[in-house]
């Protein structure tokens, strides 16, 4: 069967926002932006915003935006560092918006989360005692707003 020229750009497409995204996951503590991101892969910006979001189910900067968030409950559960530094440690330029985004996909502030993980509620640690990691990893990720409305309905 013969693919169309429609096919056979979006294949091509597809592979460019792959790259996209890897570059995201690669280098969320860079100053990344959209433009620069399509520059990157000779897309315009808004054709990578259509397309990125057509096939991963949000836009660039919400992606990059929850790479970001997850790297920083690491770095807060860790401790060493204030959510000041871990804000700009994680790419953010702007304390306010990180903390903003931080409590949409965790559900607390970053200083209430990074409290609560220097003093675990009592019996909370021994529940995961024993969970693989990868499930734990997956229990303990952001939601985005999206993904808690859907679990909400169900």
């Amino acid at each position: 069967m013969n693919s169309s020229p429609a096919d056979e750009q979006r294949l091509r497409d597809l592979a460019l926002l792959r790259r996209v995204r890897d570059r995201m996951d690669r280098e969320y503590a860079k100053p990344l932006d959209v433009d620069a991101l399509a520059r990157g892969v000779n897309m315009s910006a808004g054709h990578l915003s259509r397309e990125f979001k057509r096939a991963y189910g949000e836009s660039p900067y919400s992606y990059l935006m929850t790479r970001r968030i997850e790297r920083a409950m690491a770095l807060l559960q860790r401790g060493d560092l204030s959510v000041t530094e871990v804000c700009f440690e994680v790419g953010c330029s702007s304390l306010g918006t990180f903390s903003t985004r931080f409590t949409e996909l965790v559900g607390v502030p970053p200083s209430v989360y990074q409290r609560e993980a220097r003093h675990p509620v009592e019996g909370v640690s021994s529940v995961m005692a024993g969970v693989p990691s990868v499930m734990a990893k997956r229990v303990a990720r952001p939601v985005r707003n999206r993904e808690a409305a859907a679990g909400r309905r169900q």
